[in-house]
Parts: structure tokens; C-alpha cells; sequence
């Protein structure tokens, strides 16, 4: 009976795993940013601009990154093919652990049960360093210093604000369930090559 549990516990949080990080990477809003400045032009009215960035769309960042050479451009490409590749990693493990598990049931291959829950491990560990780079990314690679510089020229008083969105906190919500997940079905298997 504890078995069962631990299976329908396993499957529940590999599939919300799953579900978060289709949500995750699939949706624009990893990154929100507010700017706030009266700009040439326009008296005594204060300019209000949203934009966002998605995981895969650059929405907003182009304009750091304008005014410098193209070798900025070049390690912006290899650094987000990177992520991405990492993520599509990701995505190929997390789908191979849910073929696993269900080929693994009921209590056929203790074998199974263990390769499903190590791929799911192995997505949720990539999934880490998917947003590890991405935060890397935002706080040293973005250079917001230059980009305020740059618009101070047609605008005064401008205040750009940056707060990581919705998408961004649902990606270590999926890595989460998808540990535990990968947990739960090593100790299935662990507990059927013992007892059976």
C-alpha cells in the first residue's frame, strides 16, 4: 500500500513538474521592467514604458546592447543558445522519465522505476542551470548602467525598474517537484529490488 502512495506521489509531482515547466518556458514573462522619465518634447509629463522578456523573445534588452560592438552580439547568441540547448536537454530528460515510469508500472522493472527517477533528477538539475544562466545573465551580462546612460539623453529623470516576472518563479517551481519526483521513484525502485 505505501508503494502505491509513493507511486501516485511520484507521478503527481513529475507531472506538475512537467506542466510548470511547459508553463515556465513557453510563456514571456521571465522578466518585467518598468522605465519612468519625462522625456525631450514633452513638458510636464512623465513617460511610463512596460516591457518584458520571455525566456525565448528578447522583448527589451536590445537596447542595452545597441550601442556597443558586435562582439556583444555574438556572446549574446552563444549564451542564449546555450540555455537553450541546456533546456532542450532538459525537456528530452523529463520526457524519457515519463516514458520510464510508465513503461516501469506496475512493479515491473525496479530498473525502470530507478532510470525514471534518475532522468528526472538529471532534468531538474539542468533545469538549475538553465536559470542559473538566466539570473547570471540579468544581474552581470545586462549592463544597465550604459543603457540608463544612453537614455538619460532624451530623457530626464529616468528610472528604469527590473523585477523577475511570473514565468521566472514557476521554473524553480518545476525543478522542485521534478527532485522530489526522481527521489521518490529511486526509493521505488530501491524498494521493489529488495522486496520483490
Amino acid at each position: 500500500m505505501r508503494l502505491n502512495i509513493a507511486i501516485f506521489f511520484g507521478a503527481l509531482f513529475g507531472a506538475l513538474g512537467v506542466l510548470l515547466f511547459l508553463v515556465a518556458f513557453g510563456s514571456d514573462y521571465w522578466l518585467l521592467v518598468t522605465e519612468v522619465g519625462k522625456c525631450s518634447g514633452e513638458q510636464n509629463k512623465e513617460n511610463v514604458t512596460f516591457h518584458h522578456e520571455g525566456f525565448f523573445w528578447r522583448c527589451w534588452f536590445n537596447g542595452i546592447v545597441e550601442e556597443n560592438n558586435s562582439n556583444i552580439w555574438k556572446f549574446w547568441y552563444i549564451y542564449r543558445g546555450f540555455w537553450v540547448v541546456l533546456m532542450l536537454l532538459g525537456v528530452v530528460a523529463v520526457v524519457t522519465a515519463s516514458f520510464l515510469i510508465i513503461c516501469a508500472a506496475p512493479f515491473a522493472s525496479h530498473i525502470l522505476y530507478k532510470a525514471g527517477g534518475s532522468s528526472y533528477i538529471a532534468a531538474g538539475i539542468l533545469f538549475s542551470l538553465v536559470v542559473m544562466l538566466y539570473v547570471i545573465w540579468v544581474q552581470a551580462v545586462a549592463d544597465m548602467e550604459s543603457y540608463k546612460t544612453m537614455k538619460m539623453k532624451d530623457c530626464l529623470d529616468f528610472t528604469p525598474s527590473v523585477l523577475y516576472g511570473w514565468s521566472f518563479f514557476l521554473a524553480p517551481a518545476g525543478i522542485f517537484f521534478s527532485l522530489f519526483s526522481g527521489l521518490l521513484f529511486l526509493v521505488v525502485g530501491r524498494h521493489i529490488q529488495i522486496h520483490h
